[in-house]
C-alpha cells in the first residue's frame, strides 16, 4: 500500500491517533475576538468582503434548500463535487502558511502540517465516494482562484487568500475556514458551514442507500490515516464523520471523542493564533496550557488578486515553474481516480513535494519598495 504524504520530512513509524477536542462549553479565557471582516481585508490589500450570499444563493445553500425526499443519487454526485472542490480549495492556504515557517520542528509548524496530511486525507475520501456512486471527480475543474470566496457558498463573508504566517492570516482565512457550528469560541459566521454540509451529505447516503463499488476506488496510507474503498454505508459513515470531525470537530465532549493526542483543525490553528495550548481549565475549555510560540516566518506577502505587477524576470520563471508543477499535481490527482489509482496518486504527492523547491526561494526573494517577499499564485490550468 502506497504511503501519500506533502513531504519528505513527514514523521513515519507508528500511525498517531488524535483526538478531536470540542465541546458546546463557552472559552471563558481567551475567547475569539474577530477584527472587522472589510479592516482585515483592507489590511492586507485585499477588495472588500462581499456581503453574505442569501440563504440558497450559494452551490451548497442551493444542495442544502432541497428537500430531504428529493436528495436522490444525482444530489448526492453534486454535492461530493462540492466537497471536492472545499477539501482541495483549502490546501494551497495550508501549505503557504508551513512553507513560511522557518523552524519545522515547532509546534506552529507541526499543527498546520498535521492539517495538510489531514486535507488530502479529506481529499481522497470525497473522491473515494464520489467514484463509488458512478462519479467522477473533476480536479482541474476544481482548482481555486486566489484570493476568493471559498467554493459553493460555504462561509459567506470570508475572503480566502495567499499568504505567509500572521496571525492576522490564521484567524481571518485559517479559522474561518474551519470553524464549527458550535465552537468553543463565539462564531464568526452564519451558515452554511462545511461541517452542515457534511451533515446533509451523510443523511442524503442514509436515505438513498446507492450501491457503492469499489471500481476506481484508492487505497493509500495519507499521512497517518489510511485511506481504504468505501463499500458500505457503515464506511460512508465513518469516513465522513472522520472528516467533520478532523475539521470542524462535532458537538460531543474530548471524553466521547475516538482518538488521542491532537485538537480538531480550528482549534489546533486557535493555538497558533492565541500562542496558547486548548485545555480544560474547570468546567471550561480555553487556550491557557502550554505556551505555542509564533514561529518565525518567511514574510510571503498576501497575494494581490491577479499575481505579481510587473514581477523580475527571475521570478517570474519560478512563478511558471511552481504553476508547471502544480499543473502536474493537479493532474496526477484526477488521472488517479480515473484508473491510474495508487501509482498515479503517488505521483502527485511527488510533485507536491516538488512545490516546495520553488515556493521557499519565492518567499525568500524581497519585493522591490517593500518588507516583504514574493510567494506562489497557485494559478489554474487554463481551460483546454
Amino acid at each position: 500500500m502506497a504511503h501519500t504524504s506533502p513531504d519528505p520530512d513527514a514523521e513515519s513509524g507508528t500511525v498517531r491517533r488524535r483526538t478531536f477536542v470540542v465541546s458546546t462549553a463557552a472559552v471563558t479565557a481567551g475567547a475569539l475576538a474577530p477584527s472587522p471582516a472589510a479592516q482585515a481585508a483592507a489590511d492586507a490589500g485585499l477588495p472588500p468582503t462581499p456581503p453574505p450570499t442569501p440563504a440558497g444563493g450559494g452551490s451548497v445553500g442551493r444542495l442544502l434548500s432541497v428537500d430531504g425526499d428529493r436528495r436522490d443519487l444525482d444530489w448526492i454526485r453534486s454535492a461530493l463535487q462540492v466537497a471536492v472542490e472545499l477539501e482541495l480549495s483549502t490546501i494551497p492556504v495550508y501549505l503557504c502558511a508551513w512553507w513560511s515557517v522557518k523552524d519545522r520542528t515547532s509546534r506552529a509548524a507541526r499543527l498546520i502540517r498535521r492539517v495538510i496530511d489531514d486535507e488530502m486525507y479529506h481529499l481522497g475520501v470525497v473522491c473515494n465516494l464520489l467514484v463509488a456512486v458512478g462519479g467522477q471527480p473533476r480536479i482541474k475543474d476544481a482548482a481555486p482562484v486566489y484570493p476568493g470566496p471559498l467554493p459553493g457558498g460555504v462561509r459567506p463573508g470570508v475572503t480566502v487568500y495567499l499568504s505567509g504566517l500572521t496571525r492576522s492570516f490564521v484567524h481571518d482565512v485559517m479559522m474561518a475556514i474551519e470553524e464549527p457550528e458550535a465552537p468553543l469560541a463565539r462564531g464568526l459566521l452564519a451558515s452554511p458551514t462545511i461541517g452542515s454540509f457534511y451533515d446533509g451529505l451523510l443523511a442524503a447516503f442514509r436515505t438513498v442507500a446507492p450501491a457503492l463499488s469499489p471500481d476506481r476506488q484508492v487505497s493509500a496510507r495519507v499521512g497517518s490515516d489510511e485511506l481504504k474503498p468505501v463499500t458500505s454505508l457503515d464506511d460512508v459513515v465513518r469516513c465522513l464523520d472522520t472528516v467533520k470531525e478532523q475539521g470542524e470537530g462535532t458537538a460531543a465532549s474530548p471524553a466521547d471523542a475516538f482518538g488521542a493526542d491532537e485538537p480538531a483543525h480550528y482549534y489546533a490553528f486557535g493555538e497558533i493564533y492565541y500562542g496558547r495550548c486548548l485545555q480544560l481549565n474547570g468546567t471550561a475549555w480555553q487556550f491557557c496550557g502550554d505556551p505555542v510560540p509564533f514561529p518565525d516566518t518567511r514574510p510571503m506577502a498576501v497575494v494581490p488578486s491577479g499575481g505579481w505587477p510587473d514581477a523580475a524576470p527571475q521570478v517570474a520563471q519560478l512563478l511558471g515553474q511552481f504553476d508547471t508543477t502544480y499543473h502536474s499535481v493537479l493532474d496526477s490527482l484526477e488521472s488517479a481516480w480515473a484508473g491510474g489509482g495508487s501509482r498515479s496518486l503517488d505521483a502527485a504527492v511527488h510533485a507536491m513535494r516538488g512545490l516546495e523547491g520553488t515556493a521557499v526561494p519565492l518567499m525568500e526573494t524581497p519585493i522591490p519598495g517593500t518588507t516583504s517577499t514574493y510567494g506562489p499564485l497557485f494559478r489554474r490550468p487554463q481551460a483546454s
